[in-house]
């Protein structure tokens, strides 16, 4: 297995072959104590350049994958080692066929009721050697957290797949990351929607061209405004291609 574990502008990113995901997977699985997988956007790399609970955070994830392009850029203008960039879906379906070809157990967390319930159905009927051990909606109220966890420990799955209404969303398992003593979790806003087929998935083809961001901005015209974040990371990265301060 090589994984290797290079930083863009201070920030982790793992260099993880697709032929290695697997064997990363089962020594997670093997590990003592819990474990995290991220998926990581140019967004959320931006993020913990302010954040310094989620700097932390990526700093003690197990696995961090990147999914924008412009990670993948910044590596190559750094002369770092270029990571591989992964499709949050397609990861998921490889993770999940992992754990399925190993009587692996699962939990969902996150969504509304339909989409959940609508999920587990088809995730069992894709899966049939994965078992779904608990799952719990999204949305949630906050006094309803402590039972959430209490129900986690209980049925110790193999990996919690996190979706959306987690408000904390990665730093939800940072925080209580104390409280557990074994499973892989993983966040992915859209996954149980799109296995409730409440969500639509990015086109394959879109994603590989790296132009995902302009369908969001079709839905939502405010993320124009995310172009200024993003020139303020090619001007980080031309300091430090520059000055060498990496």
């Amino acid at each position: 297995m090589s994984v290797q574990r290079i930083e863009i502008l201070g920030v982790p990113v793992d260099v993880c072959p697709k032929t290695d995901l697997e064997q990363k997977i089962l020594s997670l699985l093997e590990k003592q104590g819990p474990s995290q997988i991220v998926f990581l956007s140019i967004w959320d790399l931006l993020k913990a350049k302010r954040n310094a609970e989620y700097a932390e955070c990526l700093q003690k994830a197990d696995l961090i994958l990147p999914i924008s392009k412009s990670i993948l850029k910044g590596a190559k203008s750094l002369k770092k080692t270029i990571p591989i960039r992964y499709n949050p879906f397609e990861a998921s379906i490889s993770i999940l066929t992992t754990l399925e070809n190993r009587y692996k157990s699962l939990y969902l967390f996150g969504a509304r009721k339909k989409a959940l319930i609508a999920a587990e159905r088809n995730v069992q009927k894709t899966f049939r050697g994965l078992r779904i051990v608990g799952r719990y909606v999204g949305y949630y109220k906050k006094e309803a957290e402590p039972g959430i966890i209490q129900a986690i420990q209980k049925s110790s799955p193999s990996l919690v797949l996190q979706s959306e209404g987690i408000r904390e969303k990665d730093l939800w398992f940072h925080q209580n990351r104390e409280k557990f003593s074994t499973s892989i979790f993983m966040y992915y806003h859209d996954c149980i929607g799109i296995f409730g087929k409440r969500i639509r998935r990015i086109n394959p083809k879109t994603f590989d061209r790296g132009t995902e961001i302009w369908g969001e901005i079709i839905r939502n015209p405010l993320k124009i405004l995310l172009l200024i974040p993003f020139l303020w990371y090619k001007a980080m990265l031309m300091w430090v291609k520059i000055f060498k301060k990496d």
